[in-house]
């Protein structure tokens, strides 16, 4: 799994305030001044000027670099440490400035003050989505001619949809950290109860709807399926069942495609299975935290999610893996994949770009190193067994599941039918913060409202994405 300081791309995104005091950005700016901006003899030592070449480990630069673990997180702040020293083995001049972020790494206010005030740190933490705001504010080098084969050994067995979502006009702006797909997030304890097979969930959205009225006829106030509808979560989950039926929200041209017979599908779907069925409960307008307290206290069957949700539920609402498991999304021809990267602050020097790019490899794309070291995370006690993070191919993938596998902290097996039955992932539209915004209407409409217009719902949010779309 990836470490538990990272946080899921839409899952905790809010659509960030575009004023800023100018407090604020002083602020900033003084506690995250790029070591190229400060008197650390940065980039001395013995670079070389050729781009393509490793880290000469003469080199001296000092990096900022935001999402260290914190306090609280007392074994990824020990392996963090640990890393940190080993890495010096090799580059004993660079220094590591690790800053920990209070609450999740990436909060949009001050992130977006930060690339406003150029007051990022050296390397900085980002979710897939937000690479076009960072360079709106030309705020990330341009990172090309550094990563090879040489400088990120295991470059050739990253999945290729990874790294092109950190790309644009063929430049490479990122490096994953970690990455999400979605599917069906199953409680097989409800399951079993129910008289279903958690063995095997549901595939179509028929057979959710039959599995959500036969936990739901439990009772006591058990929910089969559960629905986000607010915090732009429901507009995400619009898109991913969207994916999963072979739709789109935004065209490749750039034209709205959920106003549809499919879109209509989906929101009637969704209408029935809360009104006629009585099966998603009465409590709505729920975001992201809200249904894994109620699948983690037994009163929700399902709902469509990321691997790491389970994370939080363990070691946040004391839940426990062996009651839950996954299967692929309904549908099965696409998933929204989403994840989380580090930028290079542009205007760093090569060497301090070089030394970035070495310590991200190290820590996060070494595979049996760093963040994917399971021996050392069982050892720590952290979660081993997620299916994700999960960007490599071939070989690589096969013997890192094989390392997973057998330092597992949890039942495996639960996860078969989501492993088993791979579906290709999707990227995020562009500029999906806003549209997921407003999709959560059409998505709080028909969950709220009985009577709910939904081709009006549909219609009105086709014309407040146009205007987002339009927008420069």
């Amino acid at each position: 799994m990836r470490s538990t300081w990272f946080r899921p791309a839409s899952r905790t995104r809010r659509t960030a305030a575009a004023i800023v005091s100018a407090l604020t950005l002083t602020a900033l700016a003084a506690c995250g001044t790029s070591s190229s901006d400060t008197d650390n003899d940065g980039g001395g030592g013995g670079g070389s000027a050729d781009p393509a070449a490793p880290l000469d480990p003469k080199t001296k630069v000092t990096l900022t670099m935001d999402c260290m673990p914190p306090a609280a997180k007392a074994a990824e702040l020990r392996q963090w440490k640990e890393d940190v020293k080993t890495f010096n083995k090799k580059y004993p001049n660079v220094k590591i400035d690790g800053k920990s972020t209070p609450g999740q790494c990436e909060e949009p206010a001050r992130f977006t003050a930060a690339l406003k005030g150029k007051s990022q740190p050296d390397v900085f933490y980002t979710y897939f989505t937000d690479l076009q705001q960072v360079l709106d504010n030309d705020g990330a080098a341009d990172i090309t001619a550094y990563v090879n084969e040489k400088t990120v050994p295991a470059l050739g067995t990253i999945d290729p949809d990874v790294l092109n979502v950190l790309k644009k006009d063929g430049k490479l702006y990122g490096l994953p950290t970690s990455n999400y797909t979605m599917g069906l997030l199953i409680n097989r304890k409800l399951f079993k109860e129910a008289g279903l097979d958690p063995n095997a969930p549901p595939t179509t959205w028929e057979e959710v709807r039959t599995a959500a009225k036969a936990i739901a006829k439990l009772g006591g106030g058990t929910a089969g399926y559960g629905e986000y509808s607010a915090g732009n979560t429901g507009g995400w989950h619009f898109t991913a069942t969207m994916y999963g039926l072979g739709g789109d929200i935004v065209t490749p041209d750039g034209k709205v495609a959920f106003n549809s017979d499919l879109g209509r599908e989906i929101a009637r779907n969704l209408h029935d299975m809360r009104w006629e069925d009585d099966s998603m409960g009465k409590t709505q307008l729920l975001k992201w935290g809200d249904l894994q307290k109620q699948i983690a206290t037994d009163k929700l069957g399902m709902f469509l999610a990321a691997p790491d949700d389970l994370t939080y539920m363990v070691q946040q609402l004391g839940a426990k893996y062996e009651d839950f498991g996954m299967g692929p999304i309904p549908g099965g021809k696409a998933t929204l994949f989403g994840g989380n990267d580090y930028m290079f602050k542009k205007g760093n020097s090569p060497d301090e770009l070089k030394a970035a790019i070495a310590w991200v490899n190290f820590k996060t794309l070494t595979p049996g190193k760093g963040q994917f070291d399971w021996a050392r995370s069982k050892g720590d006690e952290l979660p081993v067994g997620l299916p994700q993070p999960n960007f490599w191919t071939g070989e690589t993938k096969t013997k890192d599941a094989a390392q997973r596998a057998s330092n597992a902290t949890m039942p495996v097996e639960n996860f078969k039918p989501f492993m088993d039955q791979p579906v290709p992932g999707k990227a995020e539209p562009g500029k999906a913060q806003e549209i997921y915004k407003v999709l959560d209407n059409v998505m709080s409409g028909v969950l709220t409202n009985k009577n709910a217009d939904i081709d009006k719902l549909l219609s009105s949010a086709e014309t407040q994405v146009n205007q987002v779309l339009a927008k420069r």
